[in-house]
Formats: structure tokens, C-alpha cells, sequence
């Protein structure tokens, strides 16, 4: 055992969307922690410039392509003693962009792709007597904040985190859930072009007062995945800023207001 808890020297990881913003904070933060990464996504130029042990590529959306791909990897390589599943994918903000191929296509990407991936490697893990699993998620799989296809797919995320901690956790298998709220990745930087003043409608509705960091993300999952919460599974944890805390705008307006 490394000398703190909170290492990961000479463990693995697997981070799915690795190339992603949230994903390259993962790889960073797993890598100083002194964990081998292997990094997971659609294609290696995704991932070029990250420092990587292995790597695995396949597309999410596709759950018998992403089966067969990490079964490939575990024949070759064995499992990892962590897997973060961070891959995901959201365009339907409301009800009314929905339809049977929009809440299809959310689905396949952010819940069945992510049990195709996950449950080979669960089972390896069980097999081993050992393993550690994070399931990026999002404050949608705990209330509405839009995105109703991408929510529930991320609500059965965490009810499958739950299973595998239950089921598995007598063969040494721990699950948890982590719940972000808006995190400033790069994948605002057109929105915030678009509307400068976005960010005058979002960040009042978080009591930290701005949006939570990639690396804020990543940090929690190291936690998850060291020794230091080896007591700890089929937990959900917001990184959201406070926002599932309570509702800072009816506060501010309804309460300070009067």
C-alpha cells in the first residue's frame, strides 16, 4: 500500500472520453496521483498530446462495437483496478426537441453504451476479488434541469452504479456516482460567443457563484477511486457549486427580495 491513501501508484485506470474536457482533467489528475491511465474514446487524434499507458477505441454509441473492444483489451491486458466512465453526449434540452431517434441516440451513447463498457469489466473485476468503478453522471439524474433524455439516462446510471455495489461488493467491487453541474469545459466556448451574457442567467443559480472546474470533477474520482474511500460505494456525489443544495434564486429573489 503507497504510503498515503489518497495515492494510486502503480495502479491502472481506464477513463472513457478521455479526449474530451472532463476527460483530460481525469487523465491529469489520475496520472499525479501516479496512476497508469488508458485512455477510451471514438479515435487516438481525440487523445493526441495526452501521456497514456494504453489505449482503447471505440464509439459509445455503439454497445456491441464498445463490448467487443474493451473484451479485446481485458483478453490482452487484463482489468484495470479502475474504470472512470466518463463519455457522454446531450442535445435535447426540452421536451419539445425530443423524439423517438433524439431519446434513442441519448440513451445508446450515455446509458447503454456505458453498461456495455462497464459490464465486461465488472466482471473481470469480481473475478480478480478487486475493483473500483465512477460513473460521470450529472445533477440532471437528480432533478430537472433540462436535457429530459440525457437525465434519464444519467438517473439509470446511477441506479446501475447502485447495482453493481450491491451485487458485487462481496467480490470486492466498489460503484459510485459522481453528479456535476455545469462545468466550464471548452465545450461552452460557443455558447459564450454566441451570448456573452449567458453566464449573467447561469451563475446565480449556484451558490459558489461560478460554474465547478474540470479538474474539480477529476479530483472527486481519484477520491473515489484510492484507497482513502475503500469504505465508500453506491454513493452519488454532486460537484455541482452547491446547486442541488437549495434554490439560491428563489432565496435571492423571493426571501432577500421582500
Amino acid at each position: 500500500m503507497s504510503a498515503s491513501p489518497f495515492r494510486l501508484d502503480g495502479k491502472t485506470v481506464l477513463i472513457s472520453g478521455a479526449g474530451g474536457g472532463i476527460g483530460r482533467s481525469l487523465v491529469a489528475a489520475f496520472r499525479a496521483a501516479g496512476a497508469g491511465v488508458i485512455g477510451a474514446d471514438r479515435s487516438a487524434e481525440l487523445m493526441d498530446g495526452l501521456e497514456l499507458a494504453g489505449q482503447v477505441l471505440f464509439d459509445q454509441a455503439d454497445a456491441r462495437g464498445t463490448r467487443s473492444a474493451i473484451e479485446h483489451h481485458l483478453k490482452a491486458f487484463g482489468a484495470p483496478d479502475a474504470v472512470v466512465s466518463n463519455a457522454g453526449f446531450t442535445r435535447a434540452e426540452i421536451l419539445d426537441h425530443l423524439d423517438d431517434d433524439a431519446w434513442a441516440s441519448e440513451l445508446a451513447i450515455n446509458l447503454n453504451g456505458a453498461y456495455a463498457m462497464t459490464d465486461p469489466i465488472v466482471a473481470a473485476m469480481a473475478a480478480r476479488g478487486s475493483g473500483s468503478l465512477v460513473f460521470i453522471a450529472s445533477v440532471n439524474a437528480l432533478g430537472h434541469y433540462g436535457n429530459p433524455a440525457y437525465s434519464a439516462a444519467k438517473a439509470g446510471l446511477v441506479a446501475y452504479a447502485k447495482a453493481i455495489a450491491v451485487e458485487r461488493g462481496g467480490r470486492g467491487v466498489r460503484a459510485n456516482v459522481i453528479c456535476p453541474g455545469s462545468v466550464r469545459t471548452p465545450a461552452w466556448d460557443h455558447r459564450l460567443e454566441a451570448d456573452p451574457t449567458l453566464l449573467d442567467n447561469v451563475l446565480p443559480h449556484y451558490p459558489l457563484g461560478r460554474m465547478v472546474l474540470p479538474m474539480e470533477v477529476a479530483n472527486a474520482a481519484v477520491f473515489y477511486c484510492s484507497d482513502a474511500a475503500s469504505g465508500i460505494t453506491g454513493t452519488v456525489l454532486p460537484v455541482d457549486a452547491g446547486l442541488t443544495a437549495g434554490n439560491l434564486v428563489f432565496v435571492d429573489e423571493v426571501l432577500r427580495g421582500k
